[in-house]
C-alpha cells in the first residue's frame, strides 16, 4: 500500500503560527523533503520534532522527486516544506504534486501561513478578485514584458519582491501602469512588520533609496474600466505620448500603447515621430 505526501505550511515569522495538525504531522510522517534542511532543522528542533530529512529545491526536482515518489509508492509517508509559508506556491514543491498526480499518489494539504493572502487582507484594497503574480524576472526585458501583459488587468494583483530588486521594480510599474495605489508589505508576522500604503508616483519617489528591507509583498490596484482600449488610433497616439511623459522612448512607449489598444505599434511610432 502506498504512503502519502503532505503539504505542509510552516511559519512565515512567528512560531506562534504553526499549527497543532502540522507539527504532529511532521512527527509523524516517516520523511521530511525540505527546500532547506539548515533551514528546517531550526524549526524541528524548535518544536522537538526528530523526523529525518532529504532536501528538494529547484536544483534537483528531478531526480529527487522521482526518488521521493518511489518511496511514496513503497509504503512510506513524506511531509513537504518550503523555507516559510505554504509550499508549492512560487515554489519547487508544484513539481512534485504534479508528479505525485500523475502516479495516483494521494497528497494532502497541511494549510499553514501564506504570505500572498496574509498581504492582501492587510493591504486596505479590494479582495474581491486578484490575481497572483509571483516573482517578477531579474531581467529588466523580462520584468517590463511581464508588467506589459498585466496592463488592462482589473484584478487587484500580488507580487513577491525582494528588497534588493525593489527600486527598479517600483520604477518599472510606475512607466508601465501610470499611478496606481500599493501597499507595500514587508515583514509579515515579524516584530518589525509594516504595511505601508501609497501610491506607485510616491513610492517610486520614496522607496528607490533600498531603505525598505526584509521579506516583501506588493498589492497593487488593478486597471479601472474606464482605461479600456481606446476606439481610435488618435487616443492611442495620445495613451503613447502620456507614456513618454513618464520617460519612456518612442518606440517603448508605442510598444506599450499597442499591447494596451490592439492597434499596430508601426501605426502608433509613425504617428508619434
Amino acid at each position: 500500500m502506498s504512503g502519502k505526501l503532505y503539504v505542509v505550511g510552516t511559519p512565515i515569522g512567528n512560531l506562534s503560527d504553526f499549527s497543532p495538525r502540522a507539527i504532529e504531522t511532521l512527527k509523524q510522517v516517516d520523511f521530511i523533503a525540505a527546500e532547506d534542511t539548515r533551514v528546517t532543522i531550526k524549526l524541528l528542533n524548535h518544536f522537538d520534532i526528530h523526523t529525518p530529512m532529504i532536501s528538494y529545491h529547484k536544483f534537483n526536482t528531478h531526480d529527487r522527486g522521482e526518488e521521493i515518489c518511489q518511496r511514496i509508492l513503497n509504503g512510506e509517508n513524506c511531509a513537504i516544506v518550503t523555507d516559510a509559508g505554504m509550499p508549492c506556491i512560487s515554489d519547487p514543491g508544484e513539481l512534485l504534486v504534479k508528479r505525485c498526480a500523475e502516479m495516483g499518489i494521494e497528497v494532502a494539504a497541511v494549510p499553514g501561513p501564506t504570505a500572498m493572502a496574509s498581504a492582501l487582507a492587510v493591504s486596505g484594497l479590494s479582495t474581491g478578485r486578484f490575481t497572483f503574480e509571483g516573482f517578477l524576472s531579474v531581467n529588466k526585458p523580462g520584468r517590463r514584458e511581464h508588467l506589459q501583459s498585466l496592463i488592462k488587468e482589473q484584478r487587484t494583483m500580488v507580487f513577491y519582491e525582494a528588497p534588493h530588486k525593489l527600486p527598479n521594480t517600483l520604477r518599472d510599474m510606475y512607466d508601465v501602469f501610470g499611478d496606481r495605489k500599493i501597499s507595500i508589505v514587508r515583514e509579515l508576522t515579524k516584530i518589525h512588520e509594516q504595511v505601508i500604503r501609497t501610491t506607485l508616483s510616491e513610492a517610486a519617489e520614496k522607496y528607490t533609496d533600498g531603505s525598505v528591507k526584509g521579506e516583501i509583498v506588493l498589492v497593487i490596484d488593478g486597471a479601472k474600466p474606464e482605461e479600456e482600449q481606446p476606439e481610435t488610433l488618435e487616443s492611442a497616439v495620445e495613451l503613447a505620448r502620456k507614456s513618454m511623459e513618464r520617460g519612456l522612448s518612442a518606440s517603448a512607449a508605442a510598444k506599450e500603447a499597442a499591447q494596451l489598444t490592439g492597434f499596430k505599434k508601426g501605426e502608433i511610432y509613425k504617428q508619434l515621430i
